[in-house]
């Protein structure tokens, strides 16, 4: 299948979900008092975004059941001892894992914009934006304990959600820490990326198995089919970050380099002798010119570096999906698939 069927395949799938979750946000998380409070938790949530992992959390528990896809109920799913569980509350608790994670990133790193509006210590103010993430932070808990699993299942879902957060605090502890250090391996790299992107995708492959108290064999393929998927995810992000016009990509392109961002790419190319701390002579995104990141693309991909972040991301693509044969073979298990490659493929 090209590149373009199986994105369009994968952004109808994810598409027919998307309005599903949305409505379970809708209900799962409404508004309550302070309003303030709740508008601004709810602001990114409402704001968009493709909904990627509450997907992959909707086509797992589809994939486990072999049932075809959309024809169940996600508040009462088939668990493999014929109990019914909520499956759309976990993949709710998720993306709104997701969304405290981004405020509290955007923060850290006083970005202005998040899914084109505003972010929202911008909308709001700083204090507002703390409190709305720590509020989304506690209520995926609580929304994570209505699914009506059997006790050790839901229990086992909990300890990998905050797991989860755990991961994703060291992952970005380590992030900030690069920035500052220039002799960081391509294999840290990978291990930080793990933490900070690809944990919350395996989080979102296994937990849904784990509450339908699916065997231990393909709970650990599903986290693991995640964590491959999430780590490509993200060094497909370098990659874009330095090969997409900036009016398409939504920031000014190269950005990473301009402000010293270790990245697959980067690393690789320090290994090859290239000077990445001299790319560019612009200290920052207002001021870099696109001749700068031009000829800073170029001298990367002299010295193979772009190249080997695309393999690198194509060799654990190819990983995960081989990850999903522990599955039945059916249309849920495919798109699972699509969605791997799709990561790896897109232009934005």
């Amino acid at each position: 299948m090209s590149s373009e069927a199986t994105e369009e395949r994968v952004l109808a799938a994810v598409g027919e979900r998307r309005e599903l979750v949305n409505a379970a946000i809708d209900e799962d998380l409404p508004m309550a008092e302070p309003e303030r409070l709740y508008e601004a938790a709810r602001y990114l949530l409402k704001a968009g975004g493709k909904r990627l992992r509450p997907t992959v959390s909707l086509l797992a528990a589809e994939a486990i059941a072999d049932v075809a896809p959309l024809s169940a109920d996600y508040r009462s799913f088939p668990a493999v001892d014929d109990t019914e569980v909520d499956v759309m509350a976990a993949a709710v608790s998720l993306e709104v894992i997701q969304s405290f994670t981004l405020i509290h990133d955007d923060i850290m790193d006083d970005d202005d914009l998040r899914r084109g509006v505003p972010a929202v210590h911008k909308a709001y103010d700083t204090e507002t934006a703390i409190l709305a993430g720590d509020t989304l932070y506690s209520k995926a808990f609580e929304i994570m304990t209505e699914t009506g699993a059997r006790p050790e299942h839901g229990l086992e879902a909990m300890r990998m959600l905050a797991s989860t957060c755990t991961q994703i605090c060291e992952g970005q502890a380590l992030d900030v820490q690069f920035e500052s250090e220039t002799d960081v391996l391509p294999e840290e790299y990978l291990d930080m990326v793990e933490h900070k992107t690809a944990v919350l995708y395996g989080a979102a492959a296994a937990i849904p198995a784990i509450l339908l108290g699916a065997d231990d064999d393909v709970v650990e393929a599903l986290y693991n089919y995640g964590i491959d998927s999430g780590r490509a995810f993200q060094i497909q992000d370098d990659v874009l970050d330095l090969t997409v016009p900036s009016d398409k990509l939504g920031k000014q392109r190269g950005s990473d380099i301009v402000e010293n961002k270790e990245t697959l790419i980067t690393l690789h190319a320090r290994q090859q002798g290239l000077d990445v701390d001299a790319l560019v002579d612009s200290e920052s995104v207002e001021t870099v010119t696109e001749a700068e990141i031009e000829d800073a693309v170029a001298r990367l991909e002299d010295v193979g570096s772009i190249d080997y972040a695309r393999q690198t991301a194509h060799d654990l693509t190819e990983q995960s999906k081989e990850r999903l044969d522990v599955l039945p073979d059916n249309e849920a298990r495919d798109l699972l698939c699509d969605i791997a490659d799709y990561l790896v493929t897109r232009g934005y």
